[in-house]
């Protein structure tokens, strides 16, 4: 069971979120400002924070900030909740720290599969053997991808860099995270390798090819869904 902070001022919104992160098996704590959550950090650290940027007392991208600056919270993910919907303010979000967003109105069951995402790409949650987007299926017991039940050849970090997309379908993963993570941080290359391997997987794909988005100027993410 996760334990996650809601910071959100809005009662009816924090209720919802709560009720649905309850009905999944989370422990919830709901705080409406943002002494009421450093409060709470302070007793205990979360598996995962959702972090409204309009509060009452403090802002959010302040208090991401003190959580990004502390080595005991450095490291907890962070969904920033806005109801501004520019690129900017949500780039500016991912910039700061946070690792993924929500723009309201959402529903509950994409908020469950963010959070769900999140948490597993965290390491609190035990990565599926199945995946499946769309038209894309990958086995990763059989270290194969599918599109309309067809087999697609990959190299290995090609797989290995579809497979961490779609195991964290929806949220946006920053060049650096993907570097780092399909890579290592001791790769000398240069990060148009990132690149360079979006577009053969694209290509090699096909009709799932379009599922890869780009954010300019962060990275990528992988959703069936059309903007």
């Amino acid at each position: 069971m996760s334990h996650i902070y809601v910071v959100e001022d809005d009662k009816n919104i924090s209720e919802i979120e709560s009720y649905a992160l309850k009905n999944a098996g989370h422990n919830v704590v709901e705080c409406s400002n943002g002494k009421e959550f450093h409060k709470a950090v302070q007793d205990r650290i979360p598996d995962l924070i959702l972090l409204d940027i309009m509060l009452p007392d403090e802002d959010g991208l302040e208090i991401l900030t003190k959580l990004r600056s502390s080595p005991e919270t450095r490291r907890v993910p962070v969904i920033m909740v806005t109801a501004k919907s520019s690129e900017i303010d949500k780039v500016k979000g991912l910039d700061m720290g946070a690792d993924d967003y929500l723009t309201k109105p959402f529903g509950v069951m994409e908020l469950i599969s963010r959070v769900k995402a999140l948490l597993r790409r965290s390491g609190g949650m035990e990565e599926e053997k199945f995946i499946k987007v769309g038209e894309l299926f990958i086995d990763d017991e059989k270290h194969a991808v599918y599109v309309s039940d067809k087999n697609v050849e990959l190299t290995y970090k090609e797989y290995e860099l579809l497979k961490y997309l779609a195991y964290n379908k929806g949220i946006v993963l920053t060049r650096d995270n993907l570097m780092d993570k399909i890579w290592s941080t001791d790769y000398e290359g240069e990060s148009r390798t990132l690149d360079v391997h979006i577009k053969t997987l694209r290509q090699k794909l096909g009709v799932a090819g379009s599922y890869i988005r780009t954010v300019r100027n962060v990275g990528y993410y992988l959703d069936e869904e059309k903007d």
